[in-house]
């Protein structure tokens, strides 16, 4: 069976289940998915043993990126809304790179702009592990040959330059107008099921 979809960037992308092998790739034209997709099904009707290594071949970060995000859908793990935002907002400012010709170079010069924009070195550092897991998933799911070296370079160069690290750990306590003021909004909810109010109280005795 073959399911054929349209990604957010305008390609294409061709699914093959059959006779217990799976087997997709990504196009840029209807037609050419089309056209795979009934290669592989006559391939797998004859007996020939297909694998992933004929599948996915996105080029840019973007299309691997809408390939990571197809793929854990599929498998009931979609990205949750933080994560979804985030891995949106890289294809709209690095999506056009081509997997081949990501630098290390390149990931700083990102890092940096941000900086300046106001993101934080623990948001830095997310949007780089981001970034990292989109390229890992590519290499051991499908078998692409990308390696995430220029990722961990990149952020090497970035700690050094005090732009990615872990958040500050916080240890103010809320004063009691704030916590009053916090209760009072959660009480105010009369379609709350939950007694989120007594369980903040709760957690502020213990």
């Amino acid at each position: 069976m073959s399911t054929i979809i349209k990604l957010k960037s305008g390609s294409w992308r061709a699914q093959i289940r059959r006779n217990g092998q799976y087997a997709s790739s990504t196009f840029r034209a209807q037609a050419d998915a089309q056209r795979w997709a009934r290669d592989i099904e006559r391939r797998v009707d004859l007996g020939q043993t297909i694998n992933s290594a004929i599948g996915p071949n996105p080029t840019s970060l973007a299309e691997a990126i809408e390939l990571h995000i197809a793929d854990m859908c599929e498998v009931g793990r979609a990205p949750r809304r933080s994560k979804a935002y985030c891995l949106d907002k890289l294809k709209s400012s690095l999506g056009r790179i081509k997997l081949n010709a990501i630098t290390r170079e390149h990931l700083i010069a990102y890092a940096k702009a941000r900086a300046l924009r106001g993101a934080g070195p623990v948001t830095i550092s997310m949007e780089l592990g981001y970034i990292r897991t989109v390229l890992v998933h590519a290499s051991a799911v499908h078998g692409m040959a990308i390696s995430p070296e220029p990722v961990d370079l990149a952020r090497v160069a970035l700690k050094r330059l005090g732009l990615v690290g872990k958040g500050q750990e916080r240890c103010r306590r809320p004063t009691s107008d704030e916590l009053d003021r916090i209760l009072t909004h959660l009480e105010s909810k009369p379609r709350q099921i939950i007694p989120v109010a007594r369980i903040v109280r709760f957690a502020v005795a213990t």
